[in-house]
């Protein structure tokens, strides 16, 4: 193979690398956004259920504010009751406390109510901490690796790229100039073999000639379909089709 070629393929091969660096990079912000995103529906969680226990608390003691206002009511009517000498007076006070008595009665059972789900959301309050606190345990971690990832990717990238200087710049500048330029337009793949005649870029069918002077390996040849620049190798089935 003309050390050309070869040079080329060393080159391609540093700057796929530095494609699938930037690549990974590129990847690592979103992943730390679904670690935050996790963290914060964990802190969610644990908030909503603290919410809902502070109502169920507001709800209740609102409740121990009625009962109390009502007892005040059965308090007064029943010295009312003392103090009254008329029957149809002393019977309406006590249909009064009576009603004012089954309506606390109401009341103490949705205070045991709503006790019973107050326990439950503290329950749950409980279980939300112990989740939050295993989140925040592993998204630490796991920001921790990805921080060390970046930066051996980052290192990587830095040795890749001064790699890729090096060999640019020990090619033949015109030769250096068509490869840059196919790979801004065709990306990682710009030198690429050939089998059965067929371009390994675009997959078209190459005139025999270029593969026969490919195979020759006397000069650089190109892929007239795409300009790609072609290559052959032992391993590849040269087979020309007519």
């Amino acid at each position: 193979m003309l050390e050309a070629l070869e040079q080329l393929l060393i080159l391609q091969d540093r700057d796929r690398q530095l494609l699938r660096v930037r690549e990974e990079l590129a990847q690592l912000e979103p992943q730390r956004a679904a670690l935050r995103e996790r963290l914060e529906t964990a802190r969610q969680t644990l908030e909503e259920a603290r919410q809902r226990f502070r109502q169920l608390e507001n709800e209740r003691r609102q409740l121990e504010l009625d009962v109390a206002g009502k007892q005040q009511l059965i308090e007064r009517y029943s010295q009312q009751q003392l103090q009254t000498r008329k029957n149809e007076e002393y019977q309406a006070l006590t249909l009064e406390i009576n009603r004012l008595k089954e309506a606390i009665r109401q009341i103490e059972d949705r205070e045991l109510d709503l006790m019973e789900q107050a326990e439950q959301v503290q329950k749950e309050i409980q279980s939300a901490q112990d989740a939050l606190r295993e989140t925040e345990a592993r998204v630490r971690e796991e920001e921790n690796l990805l921080q060390q990832r970046e930066k051996n990717l980052k290192a990587e990238g830095e040795r890749l790229q001064a790699e890729r200087t090096r060999l640019a710049e020990a090619l033949d500048p015109a030769l250096r100039q068509r490869y840059e330029r196919l790979l801004r337009t065709r990306g990682g793949n710009v030198v690429v073999g050939i089998a059965h005649g067929v371009c390994g870029g675009c997959h078209m069918r190459l005139p025999p000639q270029v593969v026969v002077d490919c195979r020759s390996d006397q000069d650089i040849v190109t892929c007239t379909h795409c300009g790609r620049i072609l290559y052959y190798s032992r391993e590849m089935n040269m087979e020309v089709v007519d």
